[in-house]
């Protein structure tokens, strides 16, 4: 590899970003928290910028919005829509689990995409945590049917099994499969600069569609990955804008835009106006940090990653487990275990919901002093192949004490679910006013179903005062003890079915 020959050459085209600010940045530093109205005021300057696309959609944010933030995840991405009518919106989707954890049939899949771009999503990222191209199919074939712009991703990780080869392959396959873009998904910031060089001018060369690079700043080399694969010719790249860039989230925006500026690969951004932006994003950084959302660590350099190969995510989630576990002392053994445990799974990239199995699998065999002695119900669905082909070889003797006798499933483990969507609109019933609701619904059943409780009572006057009052009356009661009062996310609700007096818009939330 020879890179000074190729330095800003005459055919580089200027590079284009994608900026994270309204998704990805703040799921990164401050677990998705930031609410609608504090993207608002900033949407006319960002409009204005000229990125190639605003990632905005999917991920944490779908869940996030209506389990904290009392927010409809389909009204924000109306109303970011028409904030910013001349930027493309960009979305998260998780293939065949769409913005959830598990495998959904083919017909909810097809009515989100359909849902999803007619709602103002215009460019779709896809990606499975296998990389099993069968779980990634159905996603992509709906996306260029309602008229999305399909950008599978490849999930970049380092094991004997995923060579630079192995990416080189599965993007020319996605490539046939009818990508219009191609993602490098980097999540734990593994890919380093010289490789990233590497793989970038070797994909460039065989793909004719263009290549998008997606990576974090955990480890501390994401802008250094971002200028050598701008040197390589990549096309696209996520940054975010600095308040909530570098750390766990992407590199910041500002830096890369000022060190290609006056080159071959100028991204022609204005300096002042992503300033301007994020002189407002500070004053959100500033608030969730106030509010303690945004944890000090998230914002620093950490190399374990490097080590490990376990991103910053994943890392604080096993901490935050040996906390629980009073067992902080086996941080270290928890980490190797990791690596052990992802081996003999058959080396799946780390990226959900692959991390929080192999991570916390990891965790309880360290905990019972015992490989294996306790295993999670999602380990068992990894090794029998209910999330799709592992990448390599799983270990036999694993396998067998896992799942025992259990068939291991060959097929696209979508192929085994029948339709669901009409049996779950006739589930939610009348609390569901529209499809759309409807599929907030299959995504995160209990999720969706308080949150359209609560907005029917506060439709009928019950008032967040009122309910508190009623939350207050029954402190201390026995919760085993049959009474008409359920608790949802410390609210206190009176369910119509037991006391017919009150309110009949007060219903049981089920939970």
């Amino acid at each position: 590899m020879s890179i000074g020959a190729n330095v800003f050459g005459a055919d580089m085209k200027p590079l284009l970003i994608t900026d994270t600010i309204l998704r990805d940045a703040h799921q990164s530093q401050a677990a998705t928290r930031m609410r609608t109205e504090d993207m608002l005021p900033a949407c006319p300057i960002l409009d204005s910028i000229g990125y190639w696309s605003l990632e905005c959609w999917g991920g944490a944010t779908f869940d996030t919005c209506m389990r904290y933030l009392d927010e409809d995840p389909w009204e924000r991405l109306r109303t970011l829509k028409k904030a910013l009518p001349n930027t493309k919106l960009q979305m998260l989707l998780r293939g065949q689990n769409i913005l959830g954890y598990r495998n959904y049939s083919d017909d909810v899949l097809d009515r989100f995409c359909k849902k999803s771009i007619e709602n103002g999503i215009d460019v779709v990222r896809i990606f499975d945590a296998l990389n099993d191209t069968r779980n990634v199919q159905r996603a992509m074939q709906s996306v260029k049917e309602y008229g999305g712009l399909c950008e599978p991703a490849m999930s970049y990780t380092i094991s004997p099994i995923h060579s630079e080869q192995y990416f080189i392959d599965l993007a020319l396959k996605l490539e046939d499969m009818g990508a219009d873009v191609i993602c490098i998904k980097d999540m734990a910031n593994l890919l380093l600069p010289i490789a990233a060089y590497s793989l970038v001018e070797k994909l460039k060369k065989r793909i004719k569609v263009p290549i998008h690079l997606h990576t974090h700043n955990t480890t501390g080399t994401g802008d250094m990955v971002y200028l050598m694969a701008a040197l390589a010719g990549v096309d696209i790249v996520d940054t975010a804008l600095s308040p909530l860039g570098n750390g766990t989230a992407q590199p910041a925006t500002e830096p890369l835009v000022a060190t290609l500026k006056g080159s071959e690969r100028d991204t022609k951004l204005d300096l002042e106006k992503l300033s301007e932006a994020a002189k407002h994003f500070r004053a959100v950084a500033d608030k969730l940090i106030a509010e303690k959302v945004i944890d000090p660590k998230v914002l620093q350099v950490d190399t374990n990653t490097l080590i490990y190969q376990v991103p910053g995510g994943m890392l604080s989630n096993l901490i935050s487990q040996l906390k629980e576990a009073k067992a902080e002392s086996k941080y270290y053994d928890v980490l190797n275990e990791t690596a052990e445990v992802r081996r003999e799974f058959g080396y799946p990239p780390l990226v959900t919901p692959t991390s929080q199995i192999v991570g916390t699998q990891a965790v309880m065999n360290v905990i019972a002093g015992e490989r294996y002695k306790m295993v999670t119900k999602e380990s068992k669905a990894l090794l029998r192949g209910e999330y799709g082909q592992l990448p390599g070889p799983v270990d036999p003797k694993v396998q067998k004490k896992v799942i025992g006798d259990d068939e291991v499933i060959t097929c696209r483990p979508a192929d085994l679910l029948k339709p669901e969507f009409d049996n779950l609109k006739q589930e939610i019933g009348d609390l569901a006013r529209s499809e759309e609701d409807v599929l907030s619904y299959a995504l995160f059943p209990a999720v969706a179903r308080a949150f359209f409780e609560r907005r029917l009572e506060k439709e009928n006057g019950i008032s967040d005062e009122i309910l508190a009052v009623i939350a207050a009356a029954v402190q201390g009661m026995d919760d085993e003890e049959p009474h008409p009062l359920i608790r949802n996310y410390g609210k206190t609700y009176l369910s119509n079915a037991d006391i017919p007096a009150v309110n009949p818009t007060i219903r049981s939330c089920g939970n």
